[in-house]
């Protein structure tokens, strides 16, 4: 990440534009950087003054007298472009843009673009850009403020990223009065050139930044920010507030003509897989901020709750149980205690009510009984205005009791002050005790119930799927199928003709027949039997309900031939002109206590094809009926897609109904993910309805739309799918054949097995330390990769692990560190070298310069491959490591 270093760590700073007048930017940026102590070369830039400031001015950038390593860039936007091509004549390789309409707006397309010349300049001198309409960034351990906001930021551990300065300076003044501090404070602005995903992958590795928050209204580039998300999400806790929920929201988000609109539902499900936590309003992120500001990591979802009042604590019940959360069941041993020291009308249960009577030290008794518990994982502690437990003075007690008590650090702590006044006060202690306080019961519960969904997220992130093998397909026949169609220009396709690509895949279909007219139609009815669907077939006519094309149940033939004249007189009435292409008569499907789904393939403009999931209904609509996952599904993905739908009643659960298989519809899911990534010419599918009962899932009706993808079929998904290309057999010395292909999350298990197989010593020169039994979070860390930036090849001999090549790359695709381990009992017999071969073919295909490791002196056999191989060598005796060094350019 060096080309980020000049902003993130700078030690001299120019200010183009640089002004004495307190109505310009450019004294406000000087002002605040002088303001924050920056100890480094402050250089004013202006034709004006001859000193801002009092610091001397400079009356042309190339009359600086040093290169800066940031320049802030305050003039106006017409002057930006030839700015910058002058910073880059300088050699300034990081500037920030304050200016503002640079770029032609989504409603005034004919102003001329700024923005695109300014790029190109900066592009030329190999120069990043952070704006244009930035407000600049603050960086407290540096003491830097290279803003224009009008609060400083304290030091603390989160680190906050916007594209819009407005918010940015709201939660800069919140922060203040919650004493809240900030690793990195930066306002992308537009983000033209800088995202937020070059800043994931570099705050993720900063010491200094424990959490991130990101303000994001809409993202360019889907592949990268989900690739570096999901990277960042591993090390960080990190929280996203996204604007533009609805149609009008996304639509004033857009920044430019050629900005695209991306569904919310996707945006959602896009958050959620990278194991990110969404927050939908400002309050949210505040009490989620407050709350990550002062809370250890979540070790479970229980909840106990303290308090003085009913009323208050059943509100927080309310809350919680509308969001999904668990209350903490206390043990008989909890309660026994609790009743020596309560009155005998407490309320025997959790909440914990201590009555309106209780005084600080009953709160303190009742505490240490909790804390001596292992009960709960979360305690919400709650107060209302009494006048026996004055609010200040009971908070600390309750601050003097945690710090006291030596296993308070093992849970999260939240508090509940109700009230203005005296509350106020104790809030404040609270704050500044580091411990997360709130005005309302409900705002507390929604803020544990942010660590709750944070875990819940990280969770699915590292969850080891059920391995369901190959799916059955055959994708040659389907992308043959789908070609001939398009050369005959066709481009929707009906049940009929989706029947057969359906089929090859696994698929259950219900038969369907052709009708030219009512009589035809009468004479298969005659022959399939009854009852039976007839349903128009007209390329004219997308949606049949508009003139009631499909009447279902028909029991004889005169219900058949009434039903067929209908729906064409009906067509000729209403769409004179259109196209018939006859009748469509389907064996009506038995569905005595089936339930009918609606599942759908949907291409976002930002994120690709998603998959889509909820109920049959007639006024179908993806952002309100359904819930949304990306491909590519795997059996633990596809199985939080369905729970995700029952808990928001997207999916219900009928009693009257046969109980839904939920390994079925995953097996079904799955299997559309699989048609997506084979299929890149399906640009929609919908399958209305889905008819399952239990574990029989049959297609009643589908329609697919289909177009020649003339994109980059790597970048087509947000996500890169398992890459089946690099899958190879190869032989060892022994005459053994072994596959050589991509590891997958299912094969946990067997990589656990194969590490078992790997001698302490073999072990250590690997990871140099001693790794004893690697957990599940380990486990899943090996196996559950991003094939976009990392590479696993296992090499697998009669369903067993027996040896893996890993290469990491760098974000910038420079360099990759590569590591191989292969099992104690086969060494000899050319699995390293043919792994080691097959790291670097793939390191050449990736375009990477070089390949590099750090192994052991005493690793001879590791050593000696490497020299066989090209690599350079290097013994640093004094580290105790020798580097090997590949060079491919």
């Amino acid at each position: 990440m060096n080309n980020m270093a000049a902003f993130l760590k700078p030690t001299s700073v120019a200010v183009i534009g640089a002004s004495n007048n307190p109505h310009r930017l450019g004294y406000v940026v000087v002002s605040n950087l002088l303001a924050g102590c920056f100890n480094g070369p402050i250089i004013p830039v202006t034709p004006k003054y001859t000193a801002v400031a009092g610091i001397l001015a400079y009356s042309h950038i190339e009359t600086m007298p040093i290169i800066p390593d940031i320049a802030i860039v305050c003039t106006h936007a017409a002057l930006t472009p030839e700015i910058i091509n002058q910073l880059g004549r300088k050699g300034v390789k990081a500037v920030i843009v304050i200016a503002a309409g640079m770029s032609p707006s989504a409603h005034h397309k004919e102003t001329i673009n700024h923005q695109q010349q300014m790029l190109a300049n900066a592009k030329h001198y190999n120069m990043r850009i952070i704006g244009p309409n930035s407000m600049g960034i603050i960086l407290p351990w540096l003491n830097l403020n290279a803003s224009v906001a009008p609060t400083r930021a304290n030091k603390g551990n989160i680190a906050f990223i916007s594209q819009s300065a407005s918010i940015c300076t709201t939660i800069l003044d919140w922060a203040q009065n919650k004493h809240i501090g900030f690793s990195t404070f930066i306002s992308l602005g537009d983000a033209c050139d800088i995202n937020f995903a070059e800043l994931l992958d570099i705050l993720s590795q900063d010491t200094k930044t424990e959490a991130i928050l990101l303000y994001i209204d809409n993202i360019k580039d889907a592949r990268q920010f989900m690739s570096a998300a999901r990277a960042a999400a591993r090390n960080r806790r990190i929280l996203v507030l996204k604007s533009g929920r609805t149609s009008v929201g996304r639509s004033a988000a857009l920044l430019s003509p050629n900005d695209t609109l991306g569904i919310d539902v996707v945006y959602d499900a896009a958050i959620r897989r990278s194991g990110m936590l969404r927050v939908h309003t400002t309050h949210d992120l505040f009490a989620a901020v407050e709350t990550l500001a002062h809370s250890v990591p979540l070790r479970g979802e229980r909840l106990a709750i303290l308090t003085n009042g009913g009323g208050p604590a059943i509100m927080a019940l309310d809350t919680l149980s509308d969001c999904g959360g668990k209350l903490a069941q206390l043990s008989t041993d909890t309660m026994a205690k609790l009743s020596l020291v309560l009155p005998a009308y407490w309320s025997q249960t959790n909440p914990i009510d201590i009555m309106g009577d209780a005084n600080p030290a009953r709160y303190q008794q009742v505490m240490n009984i909790l804390l001596d518990s292992d009960d709960f994982d979360a305690l919400l502690i709650m107060h209302s205005p009494s006048a026996i437990a004055h609010s200040s003075h009971t908070a600390n007690v309750i601050i003097d009791t945690l710090h006291q008590h030596s296993r308070s650090q093992r849970f999260n702590i939240l508090t509940n002050w109700s009230g203005e006044n005296d509350a106020v006060n104790a809030r404040t202690l609270f704050t500044q005790a580091r411990l997360p306080t709130y005005r309302t019961p409900e705002s507390a519960i929604s803020a544990f119930m942010h660590l709750v969904e944070y875990r819940r997220n990280q969770r699915q992130l590292m969850e080891t799927p059920q391995s369901i093998g190959e799916v059955t397909a055959d994708p040659h026949y389907v992308r043959h199928e789908i070609q001939r169609l398009l050369q005959q220009n066709i481009h929707h396709l009906e049940t009929h003709e989706i029947r057969p690509l359906l089929e090859s895949y696994g698929f259950t279909t219900l038969p369907t027949w052709i009708a030219s007219d009512a009589a035809e139609a009468v004479h298969i009815a005659e022959q399939i039997g009854y009852p039976v669907a007839v349903k128009l077939r007209s390329p004219d006519i997308r949606h049949k309900s508009d003139i009631h094309g499909v009447v279902l149940y028909l029991r004889d033939a005169n219900e058949v031939a009434n039903a067929a004249d209908a729906i064409l007189s009906r067509v000729a009435l209403h769409y004179p002109s259109a196209r018939i292409d006859g009748l469509l008569i389907q064996r009506m499907a038995n569905r005595s206590g089936a339930q009918e789904l609606r599942i759908g393939v949907y291409n976002d403009p930002i994120f690709g094809p998603v998959i889509t999931l909820g109920e049959e209904t007639i006024d179908w609509n993806i952002e309100r009926d359904a819930v949304v996952a990306l491909p590519p599904l795997n059996m633990a993905l596809a199985r939080y897609m369905v729970i995700n739908a029952l808990k928001r009643n997207k999916i219900k659960q009928r009693g009257s109904l046969e109980k839904i298989s939920l390994p079925a519809l995953c097996q079904f899911l799955v299997t559309i993910s699989q048609m997506i990534i084979d299929c890149p010419d399906i640009n929609a599918l919908d399958i209305h309805p889905l008819l399952i009962s239990g574990d029989e899932l049959t297609i009643i009706d589908a329609s697919m739309d289909i177009t020649t993808f003339n994109g980059d079929i790597q970048q087509r998904l947000a996500i890169r799918p398992y890459p089946k290309e690099y899958e190879q057999q190869c032989q060892l010395k022994d005459g053994k054949s072994i596959l050589l292909r991509p590891i997958l999350p299912e094969d946990e298990p067997t990589h656990k097995a194969f590490i078992s197989q790997v001698s302490e010593d073999d072990l250590y020169k690997r990871f140099f330390s001693d790794v004893g039994e690697l957990n599940h979070e380990a486990l899943a860390k090996f196996t559950q990769i991003d094939y976009d930036r990392e590479m696993a090849f296992v090499a697998v001999y009669d369903e067993m692990i027996i040896g893996v090549a890993r290469a990491l790359s760098d974000a910038n695709n420079a360099d990759a560190e590569f590591a191989i381990l292969v099992r104690s009992d086969l060494k000899g017999i050319g699995l390293g070298g043919i792994l080691m071969l097959k790291l670097i073919d793939y390191a050449k295909q990736r375009g990477l310069e070089t390949l590099t490791g750090i192994t052991m002196p005493t690793n001879r056999g590791m050593i000696t491959l490497a020299q066989k191989m090209g690599f350079e060598i290097d013994v640093q005796l004094a580290d105790g490591i020798v580097d090997m060094r590949l060079r491919l350019k």
